[in-house]
């Protein structure tokens, strides 16, 4: 875990980035036009999530609550409207997903993303598991958070070499 000031240093950050889409005055992204959308590059800078409480340990043995989780909901329902590489994209760019990818084995990680992604078709779709589970496995879908994945590669890539 980033320590309490390199962690302030990217709220800070963060909440420039923030400050900056909602002025309109961002660039145009060259790396993919899905990032010229402020709600879909960077949709949970000006969200705080305190990643310190957060356990995985408990989640794997009780579930979670999806209340838990509805800035993410929301934010993947209003970049869906966009598309669903956009909704993809933003699901990838959620720090709690991010932080179990980083800690946890692939199979539990898998595991919590894929109940995240059913749940959101649940709430959003009416859909139950099954319906879900099979979106999940589509080409569509597939295709979607590949190229997503691919899109998020190339700007941390490019995020890496711009800061000093």
């Amino acid at each position: 875990m980033a320590s309490p000031d390199k962690q302030q240093k990217r709220a800070q950050r963060a909440k420039a980035k923030a400050k900056q889409n909602r002025s309109g005055k961002a660039r145009p992204s060259v790396i993919h036009p899905v990032l010229n959308h402020a709600f879909v590059n960077e949709p949970f800078d000006d969200v705080e999530i305190d990643l310190s409480t957060f356990d995985f340990k408990d989640i794997e043995e009780n579930g979670f609550d999806p209340a838990d989780f509805d800035d993410l909901f929301q934010a993947m329902k209003q970049a869906e409207s966009v598309s669903l590489l956009a909704m993809c994209v933003v699901f990838l760019q959620y720090p709690v997903l991010e932080l179990v990818i980083s800690e946890q084995d692939e199979e539990p990680a898998t595991d919590f993303m894929m109940g995240l992604l059913i749940t959101y078709r649940g709430l959003f779709h009416e859909e139950d598991e099954d319906t879900a589970v099979e979106w999940l496995g589509s080409n569509t879908f597939q295709t979607a958070y590949n190229e997503a994945s691919v899109i998020l590669q190339k700007k941390n890539a490019r995020g890496a070499f711009a800061r000093p």
